[in-house]
């Protein structure tokens, strides 16, 4: 893997930060993005500090009403221009992704795409938040009366954006707020804030039609975005990252309303109800699951289950799948380059630690895990004890393990000793596997028939257990933004 200096070649030196819908080209100290495949300094973006956090807030309280006031045809206007424009740049936000996260470009292609879909689904959205009639003369002490719903936003919202879809996850934040009618405050994640900043000027280009002020995307410490969680000023709190930092901030939020979108170790099952022509894809599916984007995903493949009766057959499709893929490792803005670096050496060494770890308890492995720099091998592993790190918590890399079984229902607990819920995924053929599965695996979705890292951007999205708390997916994330009003009336010609 050759590395060269290539600064400046797809991303600008410096981005400015956005206050209140403006941008801000200094500040006191500037944030250093590193290009994670070169790791040369590849732009600076100013911090904000305290100071400008609490501008910050003072500005979106203000912009609250206007906000609130906004037609439903304004809305949609905004979110399409949106998506219009990450079209029309659709390059340079896949190549600013490349260069900020390591992530491989046709995965970096995948992300603006998505992310076009989240703004197309939220203009869709934004005309349809319905209210409903409700019968409430359900006794004689109720005669007459009747029910109105609307939904009303919560007001001002903090977010705080994860590292690994440093476009869409922000996306899924800022779309349903503009539908919704809320003005927000957004940190990114300081690693990769490069997508953000992007955003930042597609949204200050609706300035005419989106109320001064109602946004502001701020990068800045850890310590100095407490106050995101904090301040009561802030309606709701959304948070995308680690299970750690996502508890303190909902036992730090007060009276405030919280999604939280966590962790995973997506669990996926092949069971002996499979077609045995369909073994190849599949494979291929579980392969592509558990390393796509470096492993880097809350609902990346981390535990495969097959059954006896499969188990050999898969195991040796997924080693002859996986041993080519190690040789498509490399400079992440190569279209051919399936494995780029992970997002730091710290966490690649993390990684390679809790392999070792494993192998040193009698875990085999099949293919890969070895370390290089910042990259890790796309790697599995077979027999693995239960007190491993890799068998019960987040492995956020490239790793997965496959384990027999024999008894679906039992499987069906495996999956569920874990403490993590966010998605699994049920390879079968047999419809009352498939819907014992959907009820009884405790998880935010069950996938039949295909791997646990799908997800459809207007999909309810979110777990249970350590992976979140409350949903995200267009509709149901201006569900969360927005606060159910009721109208009781009264009809006087029966008073």
């Amino acid at each position: 893997m050759n590395k060269f200096v290539r600064v400046g070649q797809y991303v600008k030196s410096n981005y400015p930060l956005y206050l209140g819908s403006k941008p801000i080209t200094k500040t006191s100290s500037s944030l250093e993005v590193i290009d994670k495949f070169t790791n040369e300094i590849a732009s600076k973006i100013p911090m904000a500090d305290k100071e400008m956090i609490e501008q910050s807030i003072v500005i979106a309280q203000k912009a609250c009403e206007p906000m609130r006031q906004l037609s439903a045809a304004t809305k949609k206007q905004i979110l399409l221009n949106i998506a219009n424009d990450l079209e029309k740049r659709a390059d340079e936000f896949a190549k600013a992704i490349v260069v900020e996260v390591g992530k491989p470009l046709v995965d970096a292609n995948a992300e603006v795409g998505r992310a076009i879909d989240t703004f197309t689904c939220a203009a869709e959205e934004s005309i349809r938040q319905y209210g409903e009639q409700i019968p409430l003369d359900i006794s004689s002490r109720n005669l007459g009366f009747q029910g109105i719903t609307k939904r009303f936003p919560v007001g001002p919202i903090s977010m705080i954006a994860p590292f690994n879809f440093p476009l869409n996850l922000c996306a899924h934040k800022i779309a349903p707020s503009i539908a919704a009618g809320c003005p927000f405050v957004l940190k990114p994640s300081d690693r990769t804030p490069i997508s953000a900043m992007l955003l930042g000027e597609l949204l200050a280009k609706q300035t005419p039609l989106l109320p001064e002020g109602a946004f502001s995307i701020l990068p800045t410490t850890h310590q100095d975005a407490s106050i995101l969680s904090k301040d009561e000023r802030f309606k709701l709190c959304s948070f995308t990252g680690s299970p750690a930092i996502g508890w303190k901030i909902k036992n730090e939020a007060g009276k405030k309303k919280v999604v939280l979108e966590l962790g995973g170790d997506a669990a996926c099952i092949v069971d002996s109800a499979t077609q045995q022509s369909r073994l190849p894809s599949i494979a291929q599916r579980i392969l592509f699951g558990g390393f796509y984007s470096q492993g880097q995903s809350c609902i990346s493949v981390q535990r495969v289950f097959i059954h006896d009766s499969l188990y050999d057959q898969m195991k040796q499709l997924l080693i002859d799948g996986a041993k080519p893929l190690i040789q498509r490792m490399g400079d992440p803005m190569d279209p051919t380059t399936f494995v780029g670096p992970m997002i730091t050496e710290h966490d690649a060494k993390r990684v390679e630690s809790w392999v070792n770890n494993a192998v040193s308890k009698g875990a085999n492995v099949l293919v890969g895990g070895k370390r290089n720099d910042h990259f890790m091998q796309p790697t599995i592993l077979e027999n693995l004890p239960l007190d491993t790190e890799i068998s019960c918590k987040e492995v956020f890399g490239p790793v997965f393990f496959i384990e027999r079984f024999n008894d679906f229902k039992q499987v069906v607990q495996r999956v569920n000793s874990s403490e993590f819920g966010l998605q699994a995924g049920v390879f079968t053929d047999d419809i009352h596997k498939a819907y014992y599965a959907f009820n009884n695996i405790e998880a935010g979705a069950v996938v039949i028939n295909d791997i646990p890292s799908v997800r459809v951007d207007a999909q309810p999205y979110g777990g249970v257990k350590e992976s979140g708390f409350g949903r995200e997916g267009i509709r149901h994330t201006i569900e969360e933004y927005t606060e159910l009003k009721l109208m009781i009336l009264k009809d006087i010609g029966k008073i």
